[in-house]
């Protein structure tokens, strides 16, 4: 895949192509501009010569002096440079014809083709000539005789100045567009300057300095938001990065202790000689720490595959009641033991995967049943609204637990009170947000009153059992 040119390459030729189409139309402009004004000066003179040479035709005609209409239009033509004269009647008969170019052929196709007051441009192979065409006419009953004149005047200076202008300007719009465009990349790293101090700062973090945060307020308004989502990913991954270490120092002390366990039951074992009966409970008391670990590494492999969206639930229809009937027949006898009392109150179906259903409803009344108190209910209540949510809330008496425990209380290894061992290893909270957020539902906790009390919303696809 090609790699895309860089934002100083590509705003510089955007520079560039800007002033050559800016540069190009004012040049265009003055180039015309200045051709309509010589155009403009020389049909002005031609108008002047052809407005002298009428007035003087109808009036000297009528006294027949040819020769007196002769120099006097030969003074007309003296105060203008280079001007040219043809006069011709209606029959062609060429009256006056005064020293340049032959305008005869001019003078005839203009009366053939009957255009008056037609200023065109022409050249005789030599020089160029600007020529205006006119027909008069003397409107006298005497006379009534029509005329027509070509009046020319030679525009070869204006079309070398032109030329030589034209050269002049489109060079400069030539370097003015190179000066722009190097002035436009120059103008665009230095624009890009803060952008590069930002990218050094962000090159000198290291994971030993996620806590490093760039300063919105020291950035141009355009980076601020850049800025601060860049800040905002820093806390994120700080925060993840903190976890993560935390989850290593944490996984590596809860297999320490039952290796521990086991390493200085297993030497107790070996410093003498034992009955069969003896090391046959050293064995079942190592069976229980294994089993400890196994189920302690089987959560900690949920929570990974959870945690890279590998836990795919297989829907179907849960019968939520019966699955809490049946946890509550497999506690019964712990409950009984401990003093307390599981009720179940309404009932739910819910789509979703049964067996992840299950274990999250077995953490958590594990967990209401360790810290109920002797004498205590346990309630799991069931409900359907008619939008298809799925509630299930479970509640058990206790000690309250602090507010500032909320926000961690589902996080992995993470325990209320770290003195207290025999609630597990910290895992079971943080398994049930899992399968709750992976089934996409919610889990909220609060404790007051005495009470505590977990809710659970799932979503209920349509088409699902009501």
């Amino acid at each position: 895949m090609r790699r895309p040119a860089s934002l100083t390459l590509r705003l510089s030729l955007l520079f560039g192509v800007a002033a050559a189409v800016v540069f190009s139309v004012f040049g265009w402009f003055i180039e015309d501009s200045i051709k309509r004004h010589f155009a403009a000066e020389d049909v002005s003179e031609l108008e002047v010569v052809a407005q002298a040479v009428e007035k003087a035709l109808f009036a000297d005609l009528s006294r027949g002096d040819l020769a007196s209409l002769e120099r006097r239009f030969d003074d007309i033509l003296v105060g203008h440079h280079g001007a040219s004269l043809h006069i011709t009647d209606p029959s062609g008969r060429t009256i006056y014809t005064s020293p340049g170019p032959d305008l005869s052929e001019l003078a005839l196709m203009s009366a053939r083709n009957a255009d008056d007051g037609l200023a065109r441009s022409w050249s005789d192979g030599r020089h160029t000539f600007r020529v205006l065409t006119r027909h008069l006419r003397d409107n006298r009953p005497s006379t009534g005789r029509a005329y027509t004149i070509a009046v020319a005047v030679p525009i070869d200076y204006h079309l070398r100045f032109l030329d030589g202008f034209r050269y002049t300007l489109w060079l400069m719009i030539a370097s003015g567009m190179a000066i722009t465009s190097l002035m436009g990349w120059v103008a665009v790293r230095q624009g890009h300057a803060p952008l590069h101090n930002i990218i050094a700062q962000i090159r000198r973090i290291s994971a030993n300095e996620l806590n490093t945060r760039l300063s919105p307020d020291t950035v141009p308004r355009e980076l601020t938001d850049l800025a601060v989502s860049f800040n905002e990913m820093l806390g994120r991954m700080e925060e993840a990065f903190l976890r993560l270490s935390n989850f290593s120092a944490d996984i590596a002390h809860e297999l320490r202790t039952p290796v521990t366990s086991l390493m200085t039951q297993t030497q107790v074992a070996l410093s003498q000689t034992r009955s069969l009966d003896e090391y046959r409970e050293i064995l079942y008391s190592n069976i229980e720490e294994y089993e400890r670990m196994a189920q302690m590494i089987g959560d900690m492999l949920f929570l990974a595959q959870a945690d890279h969206g590998l836990c795919k639930p297989n829907n179907a229809e849960v019968d939520l009641a019966g699955e809490v009937r049946t946890l509550f027949d497999y506690y019964e006898a712990w409950a009984e033991e401990r003093g307390v009392i599981l009720t179940l109150e309404g009932d739910a179906k819910a789509s979703g995967d049964r067996l992840m259903l299950r274990r999250a409803l077995n953490n958590l009344l594990a967990n209401a049943i360790r810290h109920t108190p002797a004498g205590g209910t346990v309630w799991v209540r069931l409900d359907q609204v008619k939008n298809g949510e799925i509630y299930i809330e479970m509640k058990n008496p206790g000690s309250d637990i602090a507010p500032q425990h909320f926000q961690k209380l589902f996080d992995r290894f993470y325990r209320v009170d770290p003195s207290r061992q025999e609630s597990g290893a910290g895992l079971g909270l943080a398994i049930v947000k899992s399968i709750i957020d992976t089934h996409g539902g919610k889990i909220e906790v609060t404790s007051r009153g005495g009470f505590t009390r977990f809710r659970i919303t799932l979503p209920n696809p349509p088409g699902s059992a009501s």
